[in-house]
């Protein structure tokens, strides 16, 4: 039997460096980066190599009254030199800011992810796909994503793909990016937003576009039946507990009384707390039962589940996929 592609596990995401671009959004940022810091570390040099010179020649000679050189440097390297420097670096981010600030083209890819505190949601609105945690999107095609917030400042940053783009609440930023390699990689929330800021993550894999495709046509499958009657159990304990207040599966429960990441194809996923915990039965099992011991501050709740209905619950979330 073939394994949709959403199961198939992913590659250990890469945190990746703003100085190892992968696309070409990413290679005018580390442009200017490496411009930055060529240019610093050249004023930085020549500024140590004039104190030294300076403190030999002060320990050599009686000092002199003749302060001419000496205004003159400081005319020069104090004044004429950044008015120079300045005005270049000025020119050149202005020059990759307008080229980074370009509208997506037709044919991009839209995807629109909300921030919340600590997880992302991620929605596909040609293809009514939802999803957490996790952004798909093809290699060697534009993506365009719609960036908002439902409660609090966050900021959307994968190093190696883009810069950083804030969510705001009730406005929509967009990023538009490029990924010319495969490969999954690690992104991040880059503006404090609470307590679990550092903890809020997410994964972009960039994938071939007919792999793009399939991922899309299985997560718009709903979810599957249970083949069990454990499986059945577990799927009566998740309604039962409420979950379905607040997660969603596709045929099963709305959610929508507090957003909370929608479940619908969970076990494709090889994380699980917005890239905090490793997706096994163990983890799973800890964060249903006492997710605030694990990450203080989320807004899911404790569950009381004795042992038959948690292990009727993990197995009905581990078919989901």
């Amino acid at each position: 039997m073939d394994v949709p592609s959403a199961a198939v596990p992913l590659a250990a995401p890469v945190p990746g460096s703003v100085l190892d671009p992968v696309g070409p959004v990413a290679e005018q940022i580390a442009g200017l980066t490496w411009f930055m810091i060529v240019i610093g570390t050249l004023l930085w040099a020549a500024t140590v190599l004039f104190l030294v010179l300076a403190l030999r020649h002060r320990a050599r000679r009686a000092p002199r009254r003749n302060t001419r050189g000496a205004k003159a440097f400081i005319a020069g390297w104090g004044v004429v030199v950044p008015m120079i420097v300045l005005p270049a670096v000025f020119a050149y981010s202005l020059v990759v800011g307008v080229h980074i600030s370009r509208p997506a083209p037709p044919q991009a890819v839209d995807i629109e992810v909300v921030g919340y505190q600590f997880w992302w949601e991620v929605r596909y609105p040609d293809s009514g796909v939802v999803t957490a945690n996790e952004v798909h999107v093809p290699v060697g095609r534009p993506v365009r994503l719609r960036l908002t917030s439902a409660d609090v400042i966050h900021s959307l940053w994968v190093p190696p793909v883009s810069g950083k783009v804030d969510l705001v609440p009730g406005r929509e930023n967009t990023m538009t990016f490029q990924v010319d390699e495969p490969g999954t990689y690690l992104g991040e929330c880059a503006e404090f937003c609470g307590i679990q800021h550092a903890r809020m993550q997410f994964v972009l894999v960039a994938q071939p576009e007919e792999e793009f495709e399939e991922h899309l046509r299985t997560l718009q499958l709903a979810s599957s039946r249970p083949d069990t009657s454990l499986e059945a159990a577990g799927r009566e304990v998740f309604l039962a507990a409420s979950c379905g207040e607040c997660h969603r599966i596709e045929d099963v429960s709305g959610g929508g009384v507090a957003p909370a990441p929608d479940l619908t194809h969970l076990a494709s996923r090889d994380t699980i707390a917005a890239g905090m915990l490793e997706n096994t039965r163990g983890n799973l099992a800890g964060w249903i039962l006492d997710p605030q011991g694990l990450k203080p501050g989320v807004r899911m709740p404790p569950n009381n589940l004795d042992g038959d209905e948690l292990q009727a619950l993990l197995a009905y979330l581990e078919s989901l996929e």
